[in-house]
């Protein structure tokens, strides 16, 4: 059978249900109930609301945390989670190289330098041995991120960081209710902080707006401090008690927000079932890893990821998925186009003016510079092995069954 790529017919000529409108969206009459109760109540600030408050208490409660800060964004989040440690000009975060630059930018934004450690060649994820190596005297933070729902080996960086004061934030935007390994509970809880996104693409959404949880009081007050601009409201005073900004959660955010967590189990039930459907179908492909059936229980499924061993499949990455594409099957070879570290932002230290602050800021490593090769397992993953397609609850057997046949049509022709 000819490739749609050299001129044969696609497997799919319409589009799959997609996060960025309706047709793979969970919105309904409850979202617009809770949004116009917000604006006949007059108060959409939440100062004055009670929206907020309630998610708050409504998410802390469904994680099984003690407290939970909303704020506007999921990159408002990771900068809550960042502040309330209170790193030093100069410390060092710890991140992965493959990740979406918000979880960067919280660190820019509190005069830290984020350091890379490089990755699970499986999994994307930091290990404790990626991390350890990455170690120095000025590591302040780590900020482990669960990719594409898949639980990073959170408990052992945790055993790692821990006794070094070194704190965990787990960055899990993309990855509602996925469980790690060592026990029930869900990623966000293991750490010292975790953060989770609402923006339009995630499990559940309200446009944007973010969501901080932590078991620790002294944390959680801080973030909710440095979230309304220093300003603590509950003691009555007008005063600002340190830097903070104004990442206040709108009431109508917090409104659909609350409608759209009664949804949540269902939805990463459903991505879960279309996972596990891909794998049966897929399974027997040569050269393609997918993830384990064991495994798929803990993974959430933001997206699906497959790994490709190009000496079998007869093609990398950038080949398969442009044949995918042209079958209409919605998939991105690498997630990224470079590993975060090689973007312009870092390689050419734009972050405060002409300064290299805070790259070269005494008391931090003379000089901080990013280049090609740093991380050579996350950029093997990127430009040769890694293929995510799109995963999404509202994927019907159709839309299941049509993957399904692009991928194993595409296979073939490589695989001879």
């Amino acid at each position: 059978m000819t490739l749609a790529l050299d001129g044969g017919t696609p497997v799919r000529d319409t589009p799959f249900p997609t996060v960025s409108d309706a047709s793979g969206r969970t919105f309904g009459a409850a979202e617009a109930a809770a949004a116009a109760r917000v604006v006949a109540s007059g108060a959409l600030w939440r100062v004055t609301g009670t929206e907020v408050d309630a998610l708050e208490r409504e998410f802390a409660d469904y994680l099984g945390v003690g407290h939970a800060v909303a704020s506007t964004s999921g990159t408002a989040a990771l900068h809550l989670a960042v502040a309330a440690i209170d790193p030093e000009p100069g410390d060092e975060v710890i991140v992965p190289p493959i990740t979406d630059f918000g979880t960067v930018i919280a660190v820019l934004a509190c005069n830290a330098v984020p350091v890379f450690a490089d990755v699970d060649p499986v999994t994307g994820c930091l290990t404790a041995e990626t991390v350890a190596a990455a170690l120095s005297e000025r590591t302040r933070a780590v900020i482990p991120v669960h990719l594409f729902g898949g639980p990073a080996p959170i408990d052992e960086i945790v055993v790692l960081c821990r006794p070094r004061g070194i704190a965990v934030i787990e960055d899990c935007a993309q990855a509602y209710l996925t469980v790690p390994d060592g026990g029930s509970t869900w990623a966000g809880t293991r750490g010292d902080i975790g953060c989770f996104s609402l923006q339009q693409s995630k499990h559940i959404s309200a446009g944007d707006g973010g969501l901080t949880v932590t078991g620790d009081p002294a944390l959680a007050r801080r973030m909710r401090l440095f979230a309304d601009k220093g300003w603590p409201r509950d003691t009555g005073e007008r005063t600002h008690l340190f830097y903070g900004l104004n990442y206040r959660m709108t009431e109508l955010v917090g409104a659909v927000a609350r409608v759209q967590l009664t949804r949540l189990a269902d939805v990463v039930a459903a991505r879960r079932s279309v996972a596990r459907r891909l794998v049966d179908g897929l399974a027997d492909l040569p050269g393609l890893r997918l993830p384990e059936p064991a495994e798929i229980e803990r993974h959430s499924f933001w997206l699906f990821p497959m790994l490709l061993d190009p000496a079998i499949a007869g093609a990398d990455n950038e080949r398969f998925g442009a044949a995918l594409a042209a079958e209409g099957i919605p998939v991105t070879a690498g997630y990224l186009d470079r590993p975060v570290y090689l973007n312009p932002a870092l390689t050419e230290r734009h972050a405060f003016g002409t300064s290299n602050f805070p790259f070269t800021s005494p008391p931090a490593r003379a000089e901080m510079r990013y280049a090609a090769g740093d991380c050579p397992v996350a950029e093997d993953l990127i430009d040769r092995t890694l293929l995510v397609l799109q995963c999404n609850e509202r994927f019907t057997e159709r839309d299941v069954a049509d993957i399904v046949e692009a991928v194993r049509k595409v296979s073939k022709h490589h695989a001879r």
